[in-house]
């Protein structure tokens, strides 16, 4: 199967297994017991959140995957928890062609153990220099989005296939922006424009608020990340590229080719629904000296 599949078969074998995984996360959303915290995050609480259902997911798509491809690359936020990574051929990129899948179990960790509706399973397919696709799942909202490389994003209800999907592109967004945890020091610069939701100083346990899926809804405007994640910022940064935003790095150039990012990382990030917003964001970044990574 592994010769002659494409990016969008690919989602499509995986999408019953993942709208699965994500009724399974709904279910159990209200009883979820946290596991104990993951290591070596300091003060980030979003890194450090780990919850029964990252693992149940991840094994879950594990099993799946070894089933379906079983000789297809693959690297899951909780590889060194479970059982299934040995089996793998490899867990890192690989030569163009050769597909390295990824897997963010519970993107949200924290919203999610708190009961808020915006954590979401990400899955991205990645090529050597680039991903070829990408899909979030958002469970307690009933909804999905995937896009493919140079042919953009879509959305759908979580009872339609992939081809039953609608395209979305950016808009004139509501003007918010959300800021990564490392990215305070952006906040006097952008909150005279913008409604600034910086995670680390703004996420409350009561009140929901943005999080970084709010690009693909219309939410945000843009966001800064300062590192982009393969498993969650980078394939959501991707996903937004593919309905018109501007993603760049802080120098303002395009991200780097995958394969020349280490730790699974993407340096930090900026995107913006049009050049005035990323503009703005750009500006804030060289204003306040942040650190180009």
């Amino acid at each position: 199967m592994l010769p002659t599949s494409t990016p969008k078969d690919i989602l499509a074998a995986l999408l019953p297994y993942l709208k699965t995984a994500g009724a399974y996360a709904q279910q159990i959303q209200a009883q979820i017991a946290a596991q104990p915290d993951k290591g070596g995050k300091g003060d980030n609480f979003f890194a450090s959140a780990l919850s029964d259902a990252d693992l149940s997911i991840q094994t879950m798509m594990e099993v799946v995957l070894l089933g379906l491809f079983p000789q297809m690359r693959f690297y899951g936020e909780e590889h060194e928890q479970t059982y299934n990574t040995k089996y793998f051929r490899a867990i890192d990129l690989g030569p163009a062609g050769d597909y390295l899948i990824t897997l963010d179990p519970i993107d949200g960790t924290q919203f999610y153990l708190d009961g808020h509706s915006n954590y979401q399973i990400i899955l991205g397919i990645l090529n050597a220099d680039e991903y070829e696709a990408a899909i979030a799942i958002t469970p307690s909202q009933g909804i999905y989005y995937y896009s493919l490389r140079g042919q953009g994003t879509f959305k759908g209800t979580l009872d339609q296939s992939l081809e039953e999907c609608t395209p979305i592109a950016v808009k004139d967004n509501h003007p918010a922006i959300c800021l990564g945890w490392q990215m305070g020091a952006l906040v006097p610069q952008l909150s005279d424009r913008y409604q600034v939701y910086h995670t680390k100083a703004d996420y409350s346990k009561e009140t929901q608020i943005p999080n970084f899926n709010g690009l693909l809804s219309g939410d945000l405007a843009g966001a800064v990340l300062a590192k982009g994640q393969f498993i969650d910022g980078a394939a959501l940064a991707f996903m937004a590229q593919e309905m018109g935003y501007i993603v760049t790095t802080f120098t303002g150039d395009p991200p780097p080719p995958l394969h020349t990012c280490s730790h699974y990382l993407r340096p930090g990030m900026v995107i913006g629904c049009s050049k005035v917003v990323h503009g703005d964001l750009l500006a804030a970044v060289t204003a306040a000296r942040v650190a180009r990574a």
